[in-house]
């Protein structure tokens, strides 16, 4: 992959002198999915990603079965790579209350240390220009082409996208309005992910509360786990900003976790973080800089289809993009038709995500939520299926 970028000769460097079809600031599943699409269909994109691959990424690393089909036309060879199929579901109380239940369509477990390196490689073969290690400064429009101002250089395109992931430089320097906000319940939530070992069956996902949060824990490929936990700032605070304090301190109280945490080898010298994130509504687009993926919207990570949502961004994106790069539809058309679609896509399952989300974290109300659900196993199906989608 192209790497060192700040060594081209910005005289005779392929990307300041060429017009790209797409430039995707990030190169997460929303990012890499479209370039591939993008380049499948004849169009040249560039995806500019500030880490290196394969790199380990906070995330649940759980992927509904809506988007199999999709990964594997987009060239990823998930059939081929014996990865945990995912069926039930148990959740857990503070008090150690629990419910299980059968997945109504399950989902598979693959880490985003592997799966984005293999977007990666799948777009660089299909002709993708993927530039590691660099960073998007801003990106400007004028005159119908975008300037995405990276060091030293510029990268210049007919279409932008911003798919740089839960919360960015990029939505402070826009000042975006989900940034503005006060904090409130929705906002200002830190996340914390491992790859651990134990003795864990193949099929189940598990998601356990604790005061101010839940945790979630699934197979991923290479009989590791993944387990991965959301959390209020506030939590961290009164551990002495100490994540190895907290976990002992808070997230132990549930009795699953405890044992979890006892019985596990963690495989990460220290875990993958993120800070600040935001489940408030945001936009699809900004500057005319269309978003995909969790920087047009985040779902609440106990829905577990966050992955699944980013991948389907992509696929909802393209066909707008292509119908205004072939001269069909105005760059006004192009924004408000990908807004609508997103909306009608995604808006119900967000605002049943934020719903439910209120349930998990407060002892209490998962508590009561436990007892209330567990004797009617067809009003959990709904409220699954309603943050779910079919096949794409």
């Amino acid at each position: 992959m192209k790497n060192d970028f700040d060594h081209i000769d910005p005289e005779t460097s392929v990307y300041t002198n060429k017009i790209f079809d797409a430039g995707i600031a990030g190169g997460g599943l929303a990012g890499l999915s479209l370039s591939i699409l993008c380049n499948k269909a004849g169009y040249n994109s560039i995806v500019i990603e500030k880490e290196k691959y394969p790199f380990h990424k906070v995330c649940g690393e759980y992927i509904s079965f809506e988007s199999w089909g999709f990964l594997e036309e987009l060239g990823v060879p998930l059939s081929e790579m014996n990865l945990p199929a995912i069926r039930k579901l148990l959740v857990t109380a503070p008090n150690g209350k629990y419910l299980e239940h059968n997945l109504p369509l399950g989902g598979f477990g693959i880490s985003r240390y592997k799966l984005d390196a293999l977007l990666a490689s799948v777009a660089e073969k299909r002709g993708a220009i993927i530039l590691e290690n660099t960073k998007v400064l801003d990106i400007h429009f004028a005159n119908e082409l975008f300037s995405i101002q990276i060091p030293g250089n510029n990268v210049h395109c007919r279409t932008a996208i911003g798919a740089f992931g839960k919360r960015s430089t990029m939505d402070v320097l826009w000042k975006r309005k989900f940034i503005q906000k006060n904090r409130g319940r929705l906002q200002n939530y830190i996340g914390v992910k491992y790859h651990i070992k134990m003795d864990w069956p193949d099929d189940l996902i598990a998601l356990h509360n604790f005061k101010n949060g839940y945790c979630g824990i699934s197979k991923i490929e290479d009989q590791k786990c993944c387990l991965c936990y959301l959390t209020t700032a506030s939590n961290l605070r009164h551990c002495g900003n100490d994540i190895k304090q907290m976990e002992e301190v808070i997230l132990q109280q549930n009795p699953f976790l405890k044992k979890i945490f006892f019985d596990s080898s963690f495989l990460f010298d220290k875990p993958a973080t993120i800070a600040q994130i935001s489940f408030a509504a945001k936009t699809q687009v900004e500057n005319h800089v269309l978003l995909a993926g969790d920087a047009a919207g985040m779902i609440a990570p106990l829905c577990g289809n966050g992955m699944s949502m980013a991948l389907h961004s992509s696929r909802i994106l393209f066909p707008v993009i292509r119908s205004f790069l072939e001269g069909k539809i105005s760059r006004k058309q192009l924004e408000m038709e990908y807004q609508q679609q997103w909306k009608k896509i995604f808006s119900k399952r967000l605002s049943t995500g934020r719903a439910i989300q209120r349930f998990f974290g407060s002892p209490l109300l998962s508590n009561l939520l436990i007892s209330s659900l567990k004797p009617f196993p067809g009003i959990l199906n709904k409220l699954i299926s309603s943050t779910h989608g079919n096949p794409f």
